[in-house]
């Protein structure tokens, strides 16, 4: 005889598998209790609205004030509302009529403390307003209950979020169900399905804007990664830019030490092995520094990019420049002070770019205005102004790609100088750049 065995598989920790339809209803019970029972009576104050929109931006200082409270003063209104329409519905003169109206206006006030408890009061209320109002026509929603449970499930609804709305919704359409099914009878009207149906399109209407609300927030969110991320991404390609620049100029300096020092020996009559083993050395590390630096430039060169024919400009090309820039229309001087003298040729690349990029956004900026440029030979260092004014003429300034100001911080914070770029009074924009170079600086000559 065999004897079989049945083996029950359960999942990880001995509990049972729920069902598919089981679980939903515990998410559903647990987000029920989540929105409108755990505390449900805590203080939620409406805060003040913001006043930095379009058109409150243009308001006084006085009236912007006040309309931060526009949230505040639209909900009382709304209380004075629900009491009027429970006094007219008994001519304005019962008291009961006033209790339950002051009563509604109170819970529609709540509702600026305690979102979700103004919801549940205005539940209690509403059988409590039914019973006492004697009506026969309404049921269970008198006028007043009608106002003040409408307004209290859209104002709790622009205040948490779509599903509580939806739960909000839910349970008064049981309690107006029930209380049609079992105390409805005797009564000629009732006015559970118009309430219901109200009651939802206010409810869409706020839950449409709550998507747009979050969807506009997500976005704002989006868009500020985005531009962080574009401003990073520009850093790094202007940072690129410089290094294949003064690649050539490094390259340039390696190569001269390379051929001075295999020639040095020659210079020397007789030259001592020592010597000669120094200066060999110098330019095998010379030899392998510039491999090197063709292997760096190999790594941050783009697909496309194409080695100049010509060499990195300097200050010695600036004229040439300042001829193009004024063929485009715009009308620069340029004014030379101090000791003229040949600087290190990174500073003078990163000068030339400099005044380059400056005059580029004169032109994009200010199209129509003059420029100049003021060139100060210092002891010290190297010192840049380019200043131009407001834009004139009929021609539209160009808003550009933003990029040039970064370039120029990024050429001047690689030199150890400062710089400064601030609009001026007149509305033009200045430029203010100094490059220190050591006063024991070697330059090509001398090397």
């Amino acid at each position: 005889m065999t004897e079989t065995t049945q083996t029950q598989t359960t999942p990880p920790g001995g509990a049972r598998q729920r069902s598919p339809e089981f679980q939903l209803a515990m998410d559903a019970s647990r987000g029920l209790r989540q929105d409108l029972f755990h505390d449900a009576f805590a203080v939620h104050p409406l805060p003040r609205r913001r006043v930095d929109g379009r058109l409150t931006r243009r308001l006084p200082s006085r009236l912007r004030e006040q309309a931060a409270w526009t949230p505040h003063i639209v909900v009382g209104l709304a209380g004075l509302v629900a009491l009027l329409i429970a006094l007219a519905d008994n001519g304005g003169g019962d008291l009961v009529q006033l209790v339950t109206g002051l009563l509604g206006m109170g819970t529609i006030l709540l509702t600026l403390l305690r979102p979700v408890g103004a919801f549940w009061i205005s539940c209690m209320a509403t059988p409590v307003t039914a019973v006492f109002g004697d009506s026969w026509s309404d049921w269970p929603w008198l006028p007043g209950s009608f106002a003040t449970h409408l307004v209290v499930l859209t104002v709790v609804a622009l205040r948490t979020r779509p599903r509580t709305a939806a739960w909000m919704w839910a349970l008064t359409a049981v309690y107006g169900l029930l209380a049609e099914v079992f105390f409805g009878g005797g009564h000629y009207y009732t006015n559970t399905m118009p309430f219901l149906f109200v009651s939802a399109l206010a409810l869409l209407v706020v839950t449409v804007w709550h998507v747009r609300h979050d969807a506009a927030q997500k976005v704002t969110a989006q868009e500020t990664v985005t531009a962080h991320e574009r401003s990073k991404r520009t850093l790094l390609e202007e940072r690129t830019t410089i290094a294949r620049e003064l690649h050539d100029v490094v390259a340039h300096h390696m190569s001269v030490v390379a051929i001075q020092a295999e020639a040095a020996p020659y210079r020397v009559e007789n030259p001592p092995p020592e010597l000669e083993y120094a200066f060999a050395v110098i330019r095998e590390n010379a030899v392998i520094a510039l491999s090197e630096l063709r292997r760096v430039l190999g790594v941050v060169r783009a697909e496309d990019y194409e080695a100049p024919d010509a060499p990195q400009p300097t200050l010695g090309d600036l004229d040439r420049l300042l001829e193009n820039v004024r063929g485009a229309g715009l009308a620069v001087d340029k004014t030379v002070t101090g000791a003229v003298r040949e600087l290190p040729q990174g500073v003078e690349l990163s000068a030339y770019r400099i005044v380059q990029e400056a005059l580029s956004n004169s032109l994009r900026h200010a199209p129509g205005a003059a420029a100049k440029v003021e060139i100060g030979y210092v002891l010290g260092g190297l010192g840049l102004r380019i200043v131009n004014g407001p834009a004139t003429g009929l021609v539209k300034p160009s808003p550009g790609a933003g990029h040039g100001i970064t370039g120029m911080r990024e050429r001047v914070s690689m030199l150890d100088g400062e710089m400064t770029a601030a609009a001026t009074d007149d509305g033009g924009y200045e430029v203010t750049v100094f490059l220190p170079v050591p006063a024991t600086a070697p330059t090509e000559d001398s090397a």
